[in-house]
């Protein structure tokens, strides 16, 4: 976990203030725009030309069930919709999470009753579903797998047998694992990168970077800059920031506590399995030295087996 100097000049973008304040404020929509058109590659007129900004709780049809609320949740000119998560630490079941979270925005698309009449007919909806995003933002890697190097992956619907082919287009699980970025400012390569970079970097830069030249990271670093806070915005972001801060003091506390459990239970584990192993080779010695007299006084190797529990090759080899 990085950890800030106490004069900081911008705000950290991993606090709920400073993401919902860039990303879930329909003032500053057009950095959401611009961060959605470098992740899904568009340009052009496939690019994202507005977003409106929905209400981040979903209420569940059934009452007795569990309501979702998001971070961010939007939808684009095109009426696609966009569930926005910026994750601290993984979670039981995170994936199943972000499914459940899908389910809303598909459930919502259901038109109620007919849609209009045409030549004296009700036409009704016809389940023809927007695309639904979810996107991630994770401040953590999801799994120690060397292979999966990625730092943004893509999960959709497609057939088994015929892996490049679709199943169906309308969902799509995005997740950045943001700890994978380790790009300098030297080596960014296009909009996605510098995005990346600012969102990892902005607490404790001096200055905007050269790299991130764009007219969009001006009016970012501007939008970041302590300094021009009013006192209430000021008191919400050093509270964000003292959330942050004390979730993983208490994530590293936990980790230092589990290694020091985890040595000392190897230490008692370490010493019933020495007494085990002492026990196990005193019993193995008395059992030779009773094999030997044995063996000396004439008793047949049948009888010494029995006795001793040791196998007959064993017996052999005593002198």
């Amino acid at each position: 976990m990085p950890s800030e100097g106490i004069y900081e000049r911008f705000i950290n973008f991993y606090t709920d203030f400073a993401f919902k304040k860039f990303f879930g404020t329909p003032a500053n929509k057009e950095f959401l725009i611009s961060f959605l058109n470098a992740l899904l590659k568009l340009e052009g007129d496939e690019e994202i030309k507005d977003i409106k900004h929905l209400n981040t709780e979903k209420l569940p049809i059934v009452e007795a069930d569990r309501k979702a609320i998001y971070d961010v949740y939007c939808e684009n000119n095109k009426g696609e919709k966009f569930i926005v998560e910026m994750q601290k630490a993984s979670q039981i079941n995170f994936i199943d999470r972000s499914i459940y979270y899908a389910s809303f925005p598909i459930q919502e698309q259901g038109e109620k009753g007919y849609i209009r009449e045409m030549d004296d007919k009700k036409v009704y909806w016809k389940y023809e579903l927007r695309k639904v995003y979810v996107i991630g933002v994770l401040n953590f890697i999801i799994d120690d797998n060397p292979n999966h190097t990625n730092v943004v992956t893509h999960a959709k619907i497609r057939y088994d047998e015929y892996e490049n082919e679709l199943y169906s287009d309308k969902l799509e699980f995005i997740n950045i694992e943001m700890p994978k970025f380790q790009k300098s400012e030297d080596e960014l390569e296009n909009m996605l990168d510098k995005w990346f970079f600012a969102m990892k970097n902005l607490y404790h830069l001096a200055d905007r970077p050269k790299a991130l030249r764009e007219a969009i990271f001006k009016r970012l670093f501007n939008l970041a800059e302590i300094s021009k806070y009013k006192p209430n915005e000021l008191l919400a972001y050093r509270d964000s920031l003292k959330d942050y801060r004390d979730y993983y003091n208490t994530i590293d506390f936990a980790e230092i506590k589990g290694r020091k459990e985890g040595r000392e239970e190897g230490l008692v584990e370490g010493r019933a399995e020495g007494l085990v192993e002492g026990i196990t080779k005193g019993a193995q010695s008395k059992a030779y030295e009773i094999a030997r007299k044995m063996k000396s006084s004439g008793v047949d190797t049948a009888s010494i087996v029995t006795f001793t529990g040791l196998n007959p090759d064993e017996i052999e080899k005593i002198s």
